[in-house]
């Protein structure tokens, strides 16, 4: 799948621990029925054979909704599975030594918190760059803080887009205006909610139209 920024737009973030009692296949497809644009598998209490099944499964998924299936962190898997890309952390497998092991079309996501990390991975090939935390997040309570102004300094210093994560909610992605992001990852505001498909309709709707204002 080539890669477009707009796809980066509603970014949804997987956490079984947000609805243990549907099945995560149900979640991420009332996530794209309600207009995600790209969804990543990061469950980390998933191993082996489970994580591939659970990969292959949501992947299949969002092919037939046409829209990109990332995987956390595990290159190997992603390749496995068949997943359009993989996104790492600072301290995961180093994005220059993905970016050689893997074709042009596949999508390399890497973290930064810093200009000089966001500088770094732009060099060594990454297609994009998630940034933040922006807010406490309930799903990474002790992640490194990023102040809006950061968030901005970032997008600023590099060519490749960026996404804020961390914490974002509904009520809060609004005073993101004027940061410079592509879009907006999110984890417990989509998969931790009632009705998903409606939350996500109208984080999208807001998320399009902070993104034509940037525009």
């Amino acid at each position: 799948m080539k890669f477009q920024r707009e796809q980066l737009l509603l970014y949804a973030i997987t956490d079984r621990k947000c609805a243990p009692s549907v099945p995560l296949l149900e979640q991420v497809r009332q996530a794209l029925e309600g207009g995600a644009t790209i969804i990543q598998l990061r469950e980390k209490e998933l191993r082996g054979e489970e994580l591939l099944r659970e990969a292959v499964e949501i992947g299949a998924l969002c092919r037939a909704f046409g829209v990109p299936f990332i995987l956390n962190d595990d290159v190997d898997l992603a390749l496995r599975c068949g997943a359009d890309g993989v996104h790492v952390g600072i301290e995961d497998r180093p994005v220059g030594e993905i970016r050689k092991a893997v074709s042009r079309d596949f999508i390399v996501g890497a973290t930064a918190k810093t200009v000089q990390q966001a500088l770094a991975a732009e060099h060594a090939g990454a297609d994009y760059l998630g940034v933040g935390a922006i807010f406490p997040s309930p799903t990474k309570p002790n992640a490194v803080r990023v102040t809006k102004e950061e968030l901005k300094q970032i997008g600023d210093a590099v060519k490749i887009p960026t996404v804020a994560i961390g914490g974002l909610t509904l009520a809060n992605i609004g005073t993101l205006k004027g940061c410079g992001m592509s879009g907006f990852a999110l984890v417990s505001a989509i998969f931790g909610v009632k009705d998903i498909v409606a939350e996500t309709k109208k984080l999208k709707e807001e998320a399009e139209r902070l993104i034509k204002r940037e525009n």
